[in-house]
């Protein structure tokens, strides 16, 4: 197992779904079982595709960034900074798990929005 190989296929895994194309993202990058644990997202492969075909036909113009990947043993963890329509704007960290041939098998997030105003002048990514 490459931990930098597995930083860069759940980029890679996200971004593809993220930017419209889930089921192609699950071709690649997933394998048999996918365990879910957003609330909002059904649970399983098609679960994961009907999420993010929905996202990219409700709002195809979000975007996202990767702000930072970081693995360790069989973990990814992403740190994400999305745009949305008005510029509604959010930070997201994801956790990946992959299996013993590779392939993203479960998923974990949390999702804040960047507020208005700040106690501070840090970014939150």
């Amino acid at each position: 197992m490459s931990l930098s190989k597995n930083k860069e296929n759940a980029i890679s895994f996200y971004k593809m779904a993220y930017e419209g194309n889930p089921k192609k993202a699950i071709e690649l990058y997933v394998g048999d079982t996918y365990i879910q644990h957003n609330p909002d997202v059904a649970d399983g492969l098609n679960g994961f595709i009907d999420y993010f075909e929905r996202m990219q036909q409700e709002y195809p113009k979000k975007s996202i960034d990767f702000v930072r990947a970081i693995a360790e043993d069989d973990l990814v963890s992403l740190h994400t900074h999305q745009t949305w329509p008005d510029n509604d704007q959010y930070i997201t960290m994801d956790f990946f798990r992959f299996d013993e041939a590779g392939k993203i098998c479960e998923h974990w997030d949390a999702i804040q929005q960047i507020p208005k105003d700040s106690a501070n002048k840090n970014t939150m990514y």
